[in-house]
């Protein structure tokens, strides 16, 4: 794989969006699963135009249909999914700063226009600044189990999250989640199993990758190569009330 360039602040900042209120305020970014971090550096930042609410055709400046990505690392699905689907916009929540630098220059290299990326907690991204009925897809992808007790406050995926995507996605879309830790998979599956709106659709199926990029994620890529198993899910939200 390529080594992306360095690239300026401007260069970067057409595909950064920043939303303070939901900026993370810590002094230094969490343990994370990924190891091999890039290099720590100030963000970019292009402002979220108008009110806290994004308004995702004035973002992108087009009225295509939007797919979310909850966490996205090293951005492979953003970039690969970006390149491959240039009538689909993709918003990217990144929690750590230095990912999200690491991301959007992967998609600034390639002129990504419909690649924007924050860095955020993702709960309040959902629940206080995305617009109801506005995404076609939610896409969380092997989202850090947190394993010991005292952490457990930092799981992503709660019956609040849950309600803010089933709020953000349109009729009839879907949220995606994939991950290879089975307590998080049942975990998730239960809490999904209790708001009625949320229709559990048949697993995406693997693909058989063709190259090292083919993968949803990093963490995909390493996992099956090592033989592990991968648990996914996708529902459709309904039209019950929650």
């Amino acid at each position: 794989m390529r080594k992306d360039r360095r690239l300026t602040k401007d260069q970067l900042a057409p595909f950064m969006v920043e939303i303070p209120e939901a900026s993370p305020h810590r002094p230094r970014d969490p343990v994370s699963r990924e190891h091999e971090r890039p290099e720590e550096e100030s963000a970019p930042i292009a402002h979220a135009p108008g009110s806290p609410q994004l308004h995702f055709p004035t973002l992108f400046g087009n009225d295509h249909p939007v797919e979310v990505e909850v966490g996205f690392g090293k951005g492979l699905f953003l970039v690969s999914s970006g390149q491959a689907n240039p009538g689909v916009n993709y918003f990217g929540i990144e929690w750590i700063r230095k990912y999200q630098l690491y991301a959007t220059t992967r998609a600034a290299v390639r002129n990504l226009a419909n690649v924007k990326t924050c860095c955020a907690d993702a709960k309040a991204v959902l629940r206080d600044h995305i617009p109801a009925d506005s995404v076609r897809t939610v896409h969380v992808f092997f989202p850090d189990p947190w394993w010991k007790n005292r952490h457990k406050k930092r799981l992503l995926f709660t019956e609040d999250f849950a309600r803010s995507v089933l709020k953000v996605l349109q009729s009839d879309g879907v949220l995606h989640f994939v991950t290879d830790v089975a307590d998080y998979f049942a975990w998730v599956s239960e809490t999904l199993r209790g708001i009625p709106a949320f229709e559990l659709l048949p697993p995406p199926a693997e693909n058989d990758p063709q190259h090292d990029m083919d993968y949803l994620t990093n963490f995909e890529r390493k996992f099956r190569k090592e033989g592990r198993p991968i648990y996914r899910s996708r529902y459709r939200k309904g039209n019950l009330r929650a």
